[in-house]
């Protein structure tokens, strides 16, 4: 582990010797630790593992604050309150930008969270009864990548080019006639007992104690899938040599086989980032 740990700390700086982001040292830290934002799971575990086992060797000072939802992330790093945030996906981040008015950058996407769906009454999603009522979150990009899923999944039929904020206006096709509640992401897991099926973000749905790769009805492909979670920071901070260190830290074969060990399918680990 040591060797390789070393390597990828003397490749980011190496990479980052001829500048540094313009706002380098002026996040929620003191002196020259990296503050992070993340929800707990599964990204709050993926970077309390880094900065116990990889950080000191890479040079890397890293302090961990943790989210409960998906909005104070964003604000919080864009206010400088955090140097980077870790827990989103690109159409999240891209949507946030631009309704928030907000300047954040992707740095790497080190692992695949994948979303499911989830049911106490079936064991399929083609097992959903005739007018079954389907919770989806309500925010506007997770709500189209659950409705993919579904698409996905042939219980239902979107609108040809329904892109990442699609919506239920969007369903061209519902022979089951299902029924979309749309909730608060966090809120999801607790609605599987008032629902017929919930399709639920990842590290919601570990919080809630289910097994993505066990528990779901149906799970999302890992295979050309655009939503990996991504490490992002303000514009113009990519160069930070904290940043990259984290960065590559994030790629690294020590990460890879702690997201495999741990999760065992439930989170994959992305190659390359």
């Amino acid at each position: 582990m040591r060797t390789s740990v070393v390597a990828v700390a003397a490749l980011a700086l190496g990479l980052t010797a001829c500048g540094s982001g313009t706002d380098s040292g002026k996040g929620g830290g003191k002196d020259d630790t990296l503050v992070v934002g993340a929800t707990a799971v599964p990204a709050g575990e993926v970077l309390t593992y880094v900065r116990d086992h990889l950080a000191a060797e890479a040079g890397l000072k890293l302090e961990i604050k943790e989210f409960t939802d998906y909005v104070l992330p964003n604000t919080a790093l864009q206010e400088g309150e955090l140097d980077a945030n870790l827990y989103q996906n690109q159409p999240y981040l891209d949507d946030f930008n631009q309704s928030r008015g907000t300047d954040l950058v992707p740095v790497v996407k080190p692992y695949l969270p994948p979303m499911g769906v989830y049911s106490h009454k079936a064991h399929k999603v083609t097992e959903l009864a005739d007018g079954a009522t389907v919770a989806v979150p309500n925010d506007t990009t997770n709500e189209g990548r659950a409705l993919k899923l579904l698409a996905a999944g042939g219980v239902i039929g979107l609108r040809a080019g329904a892109g990442a904020d699609a919506s239920p206006a969007d369903v061209t096709a519902n022979p089951r006639h299902l029924r979309f509640r749309e909730l608060e992401a966090a809120q999801l897991p607790r609605s599987l007992d008032d629902v017929d099926a919930a399709v639920i973000n990842n590290n919601y749905a570990q919080d809630a104690g289910l097994s993505p790769a066990k528990d779901a009805i149906l799970l999302e492909s890992a295979k050309g899938n655009p939503y990996a979670n991504l490490l992002a920071v303000r514009r113009g901070n990519e160069d930070d040599p904290r940043v990259r260190k984290l960065a590559a830290l994030l790629v690294s074969p020590e990460v890879r086989t702690f997201i495999q060990d741990k999760y065992h399918g439930s989170v994959l680990p992305v190659t390359g980032g």
